[in-house]
């Protein structure tokens, strides 16, 4: 980072009389880093480099040799100038000194007598605390303007923009959940894919750390965006000029707005994810119209009319969020893959039974080719009722199969097109096939429970000491009631109820759950 710096030729015009050069020529615009004054032989231990040194010639005296000696010594340490102070020892520039300094080019200026040194620190550092000053000023300002666009309704973007502005160059913004990144200017964006690998090469992640490297001739620094403990994105700025103290802060600044917009973001979307998750709640017990009336006063979209209902299995899956369920979904396979961008767009999120279900719009995933893995090429044998287990990678590059012992490994199950008000209705066909998934699968619960419904038929078949098929035929017929079916089968009731029961453990389901009665009722019919 550099610092204010004060050239020699400022210094002269702000002198005029006071300090100019010995030959006349114009003075180089070179900085300055302070006014020393030393009658010593040797100032450079004094010295850092930089400097414009003043002496009244008391080291000079001594002759052409000595002269010499001075004046290398002072350039082989860095001075910008050698200021002369005439009247008080010697009234001229001796020649010797005048013919070492252009020889050496050592610019000479001279300070007429009767002007004290004094007089020449006094400007250089008054010039020094009105550049500080509009430098405050100027910082101060691109404060501001980074505060006002935190407050814009793109607040990412109008930062990101603000920095890239102050600061002459590019500016990057690099979401933590690989979406995409906010670039200003635009035309910059050839930057991007090598700034994904250095970011990802850096690991930054989890932690308020800062970094620097060089990008296509640029030197970058890139900084981890922390809200709420977790690592929202990296901000990442390569300046167009040399970086001043005033403008790390001002990118600090630009990090704290950053962090403190990705909190609200997050605050926001967790609002709307416990009231989405009351609109879910609705149409999961089947209040459908209470589902949309709900949704418009709550200001949140109108729930799809056509859906998809997801149900997932794992530990503390209740407590993630959308984007974060996505990608775990995502890691099952290029299935759970194609659902990722509906379940972020779902905002239809709630746990029942043990279970967390959510509500796809079915029409987003059509329109992206997802809901069935068309996006990547998939057919729908991607998604079975029998599932085999994900392929991963184990050790050594070798493919095993995903087991209940996978860590964080989720078991879901995908229902098929739905109407809104068939949802309710889904709740245990769904349930039912995401508690048979093993840990790691994502299986399809279209159509599952119609499967099954022959095999149970083919179960009360199979029993010889009483016609199961027709009692239980009547019973769904006349919905579960004992009296009716009892006289329509001529039997007694406590016959009908032994029957039932056999019935039921053969099928291995309950016959007065609507789904398994429909699904078997249709599967008896024909």
């Amino acid at each position: 980072m550099t610092m204010v710096r004060i050239s020699l030729a400022q210094l002269c015009e702000r002198l005029g009389r006071d300090l100019r050069p010995h030959d006349g020529a114009r003075v180089a615009r070179r900085d300055l880093t302070g006014v020393h004054i030393s009658e010593l032989d040797d100032p450079t231990p004094y010295l850092g480099g930089g400097e414009l040194l003043l002496t009244t010639g008391i080291p000079l005296s001594g002759g052409a040799d000595r002269t010499g000696r001075y004046v290398q010594r002072l350039l082989d340490k860095g001075v910008a100038a050698l200021g002369l102070g005439l009247g008080a020892g010697i009234d001229e520039v001796p020649d010797e000194l005048d013919a070492v300094c252009r020889e050496a080019g050592l610019a000479l200026l001279i300070v007429p007598d009767g002007i004290p040194f004094m007089h020449v620190s006094r400007a250089y550092w008054d010039l020094v605390g009105r550049a500080e000053q509009a430098d405050l000023t100027a910082s101060l300002s691109r404060q501001t303007s980074l505060a006002r666009a935190a407050t814009r309704p793109e607040a990412v973007a109008s930062v990101v923009k603000a920095l890239a502005e102050a600061l002459g160059g590019w500016a990057v913004y690099v979401p933590a959940d690989g979406t995409a990144e906010t670039i200003w200017p635009p035309a910059e964006a050839r930057v991007l894919p090598q700034l994904r690998e250095e970011t990802a090469r850096l690991g930054l992640a989890g932690t308020h750390a800062s970094a620097t490297f060089p990008l296509q001739g640029t030197d970058v620094v890139e900084y981890s965006i922390v809200a709420d403990e977790k690592t929202a994105g990296f901000l990442a700025v390569g300046a167009g000029r040399p970086l001043r103290a005033a403008d790390r802060q001002l990118m600090l600044t630009g990090c704290m707005l950053l962090s403190v917009t990705a909190g609200q973001q997050w605050g926001l979307r967790r609002a709307n994810a416990i009231l989405g998750g009351t609109v879910a709640s609705l149409i999961l017990h089947g209040y459908v119209d209470a589902a949309r009336l709900a949704a418009e006063e709550l200001g949140l979209p109108v729930p799809a009319e056509r859906v998809r209902l997801l149900a997932v299995r794992g530990d503390q899956v209740e407590l993630l969020g959308d984007a974060e369920l996505a990608d775990r979904v995502a890691a099952l396979g290029p299935a759970g893959r194609a659902l990722r961008r509906s379940i972020r767009r779902s905002g239809l999120q709630s746990v029942l039974d043990g279970l967390t279900w959510l509500i796809l719009d079915e029409a987003q995933g059509e329109a992206n080719g997802e809901a069935r893995g068309e996006a990547n090429g998939e057919t729908d044998g991607e998604l079975h009722g029998e599932p085999a287990p994900l392929p991963l990678a184990g050790p050594g590059g070798t493919t095993v199969a995903t087991t209940a012992a996978t860590t964080g490994a989720l078991s879901v199950a995908l229902s098929g097109p739905l109407l809104l008000g068939q949802v309710a209705g889904s709740i245990t066909e769904v349930g039912r096939a995401c508690r048979r998934a093993a840990s790691g699968q994502l299986v399809s619960a279209d159509g599952l429970l119609d499967q099954q419904a022959d095999g149970w038929v083919d179960a009360l078949r199979s029993y010889t000491r009483a016609d199961l098929v027709e009692t239980v035929r009547c019973y769904l017929r006349h919905r579960g009631q004992w009296e009716p079916t009892a006289r329509e089968l001529g039997v007694h009731r406590n016959s009908l109820r032994h029957r039932i029961g056999i019935a039921s453990r053969l099928v291995e389901a309950d016959l007065d759950d609507p789904d398994v009665a429909a699904n078997l009722w249709l599967a008896l019919r024909g």
